[in-house]
């Protein structure tokens, strides 16, 4: 029996990447930084893959610096590299469950933001609670 479960908390690196499929399948890409208990050590980065309705869930709430609460397991995506056709790999992590771990006065920030873009507008419904 083989166990590959990765549990992690830690800020969004960026915006995640959403891709819709004709299928009606969704994939959400975004790297997730995740402090190491010493305050001068450098954070460990992971490239996140998220599928479904946990992937939609990234795309309308998470933004840049969002605190995060991932389940998931490892993987290693492997392609040939089109240009000098050498092997390449990366390791990601295939996200179970995502929580949304910031506050609410993160959550006000990032609705000021979506407001500012958005020329002061905001409906009920960009809203998450």
């Amino acid at each position: 029996m083989g166990i590959n479960s990765i549990t992690l908390v830690g800020r969004a690196g960026r915006d995640p990447d959403v891709r819709y499929f004709e299928s009606g399948s969704v994939v959400a890409n975004l790297t997730m930084a995740v402090n190491r208990r010493g305050r001068d050590e450098e954070p460990d980065w992971f490239n996140l893959e998220i599928w479904g309705k946990q992937a939609q869930v990234a795309a309308d709430y998470v933004k840049k610096g969002s605190l995060l609460g991932i389940t998931g397991s490892f993987k290693l995506d492997k392609w040939t590299d089109r240009t000098t056709g050498e092997a390449r790999s990366k390791p990601v992590v295939r996200v179970d469950r995502l929580e949304l771990l910031g506050s609410r006065k993160d959550s006000e920030i990032n609705q000021y933001q979506g407001e500012r873009s958005n020329g002061g507008r905001t409906s009920d419904e960009e809203i998450p609670f």
